[in-house]
């Protein structure tokens, strides 16, 4: 049975105290640091790009979980690889050649993850979902943080389920997108891995406590 992982989201953290919250992080239960980045182009919004990415290299002592929200991303795939990301998950709509950039992402040394769109079909993914480390389930529409849970995720983590036992796939199945402490041990019941939350934990009185609860 696997570790029920959870990975605060960066994107919700305080940026003028990112050395701080890195280190709440290091300190606390959580198991991964997730780091979105986004271009305004895939998604519309603009996060942050490789300064933030070297300040999170600096100071995290955690696995890096790096989510590309961005067109073209097989060109920055190595520069994040080499600023310290152990896993970079690249979106099935952004990607032409998915194949060529989930083993190029793995023959630096890194995890290799894909990502699907709340609108997106798990059965997408059945001529790669072999070759992935990670399934990235996006349980809102990517681009902003705060967004509601969209309810026909649980749907896809057991069709995602499905695609891995069927295919003797290592894959976990991650989640990101209004994950809170009423919906965690849900989904982790449901079969996913991996809990990104990023206002559930820094918005709450005690991020450390929270990030223990969403474990339970």
């Amino acid at each position: 049975m696997k570790t029920k992982l959870i990975a605060p989201s960066l994107l919700a953290a305080d940026f003028g105290n990112l050395q701080r919250d890195i280190e709440m992080i290091n300190n606390s239960q959580a198991d991964w640091f997730h780091v979105d980045v986004m271009d305004g182009r895939f998604v519309p919004n603009i996060s942050f790009g490789f300064p933030v990415m070297k300040t999170v290299q600096q100071y995290a002592k955690k696995f890096i979980d790096v989510h590309l929200m961005i067109v073209e991303p097989e060109k920055y795939v190595e520069e994040f690889i080499d600023q310290g990301a152990d896993l970079v998950s690249v979106h099935y709509e952004a990607c032409t050649h998915l194949h060529r950039t989930i083993h190029h992402i793995q023959s630096l040394g890194a995890k290799a993850g894909v990502v699907l769109n709340p609108s997106t079909p798990v059965l997408m993914l059945e001529d790669i979902i072999a070759d992935v480390d990670l399934v990235l389930l996006m349980s809102v529409n990517p681009g902003f943080g705060g967004q509601k849970f969209i309810e026909n995720t649980y749907k896809k983590i057991a069709e995602t389920k499905d695609l891995i036992l069927s295919n003797n796939s290592t894959a976990l199945i991650e989640i990101d997108g209004g994950v809170n402490i009423d919906n965690a041990s849900k989904l982790f019941e449901a079969g996913a891995d991996v809990l990104v939350a990023g206002n559930a934990v820094f918005s709450a009185e005690s991020p450390e406590r929270t990030i223990e609860l969403l474990k339970i």
